[in-house]
């Protein structure tokens, strides 16, 4: 254990599996079953297992001429992603700080992660009554304006594989649990470039939500204002709505974005 202090709740096996990852990835070259055996402390049976494991899931690669092991792409794939992230945020937190003093309302960014939105930031609203929510909660797609303009701008069946594995929860009288008609909204959402859950998720909640593309045009992203329904009005939301434009393409240019 790195920080010196074995918690009785490690789970040995992985505990293992990630010792070898680390050892891979510090080695400037290939590495035998033997020398992984030495080094850690370990039976050879047991090193071969958890080379198949990890080969099996992508994190380990075998060298075809020596049999020697090396780390394998889906590595550089979750690191890539992680820092993908962190700059996202880092990017982004200026203009949603910016849109929180011009609004007074909670702003959220979310990305669309196993068919659900994941908020990775946000910026409180400097009003008493605001709406609940943390970074890292997971909300659905279909109800909530993060996940309606995440599975507009995504492919088609982004949206049909969503249907298939998430249900479609009803939650209020607004929610939309119909697929055809959800498909049928979705577009109306990527052609407006903007959407609104109108209590679709919590009643007396109100959310208007933009897109982030990155330079390929690609949605990488989604950004929220909400708010009570005593002030995100039905008339407040439609002025907002260009407000939010605006600020989807100016964020989405910070990335090299051009319409």
């Amino acid at each position: 254990m790195k920080n010196g202090h074995k918690s009785t709740q490690v789970v040995q096996s992985l505990d293992r599996a990630l010792n070898l990852l680390e050892k891979l990835v510090e080695a400037e070259e290939p590495v035998g079953v033997t020398e992984l055996s030495q080094s850690l402390s370990l039976h050879k049976s047991t090193v071969h297992r958890l080379l198949s494991t990890l080969c099996y899931r992508g994190y380990v690669e075998q060298d075809v001429k020596s049999n020697n092991y090396t780390v394998g792409l889906k590595l550089f794939e979750i690191g890539s992603s992680v820092l993908h992230k962190m700059d996202l945020r880092s990017k982004v937190k200026p203009y949603l700080e910016e849109l929180m003093r011009e609004t007074k309302e909670t702003i959220h960014l979310g990305i669309l992660d196993d068919y659900e939105v994941v908020y990775i930031d946000k910026v409180e609203s400097s009003e008493v009554i605001r709406m609940y929510s943390k970074i890292g909660r997971r909300v659905p797609t279909h109800c909530t304006s993060l996940g309606k303009i995440l599975l507009a701008y995504s492919p088609e069946e982004v949206t049909d594989q969503m249907i298939e594995q998430k249900e479609l929860t009803y939650y209020t009288e607004t929610t939309i649990t119909d697929p055809v008609e959800l498909k049928k909204h979705l577009e109306m959402v990527k052609e407006q470039g903007y959407s609104i859950d109108d209590e679709e998720q919590e009643r007396d909640i109100r959310c208007i939500a933009g897109p982030v593309f990155d330079y390929d045009g690609k949605i990488m992203a989604a950004f929220s204002i909400s708010g009570p329904v005593t002030r995100m009005t039905e008339e407040r939301v439609q002025k907002l709505s260009q407000l939010v434009v605006d600020y989807s393409g100016r964020i989405s240019a910070s990335f090299g974005y051009k319409k």
